[in-house]
């Protein structure tokens, strides 16, 4: 895999999460209805990034939870004969609530598919809604992003990488080549 483009830096990311989180506010008139969910893995610090945004922007804390979506997944069987079963859990009550999915790309939608099955499991939410950093098209299934901080049409040869400083080390967004061999 070789590195094709850096896409976003750390302040380009900080940017584009504080307008998705401006336009969660405006989109729902306000925030005291919204429930984040962050999808595991880089959804979930993504989704306490714009926790923190709106707090700054509304003066409310938007209650956060994060969600694995594994046993949910349309491929489960694929991934193992034996795969590991967890039932979905959030931190507060999702019945009547407008909650948003956090994401950090949407590729095929499937992941976003499995996530509104697992927050369906918890209770009836108002709406759910999804948030992601990054677009970057080939979708499979009829699922669309609410919110996106950057549209970034790809080839199937290409990888998006997002990193953050939980898991990398480093803040950034990154184009990798697949068929590259360095």
């Amino acid at each position: 895999m070789k590195l094709k483009a850096q896409i976003m830096d750390e302040q380009a990311m900080r940017r584009a999460l504080m307008r998705i989180s401006h336009e969660i506010a405006e989109k729902n008139k306000g925030v005291e209805n919204i429930r984040l969910v962050g999808i595991l893995r880089r959804g979930d610090p993504i989704a306490k990034l714009i926790q923190a945004n709106i707090e700054l922007i509304e003066d409310f804390t938007v209650p956060c939870g994060c969600i694995d979506i594994g046993f949910y997944r349309d491929d489960l069987t694929s991934l193992s004969e034996n795969p590991l079963v967890r039932s979905a859990q959030l931190p507060f009550d999702v019945n009547d609530k407008d909650i948003v999915l956090v994401d950090d790309v949407i590729f095929t939608g499937r992941t976003a598919r499995a996530a509104i099955e697992a927050v369906i499991r918890c209770g009836r939410p108002r709406t759910i809604q999804l948030a992601v950093l990054i677009d970057r098209g080939h979708r499979e299934l009829p699922i669309r992003a609410d919110y996106v901080g950057k549209n970034l049409p790809t080839s199937r040869s290409e990888l998006i990488e997002v990193r953050l400083p939980e898991y990398d080390g480093e803040t950034g967004v990154f184009l990798m080549d697949l068929t590259s061999d360095s």
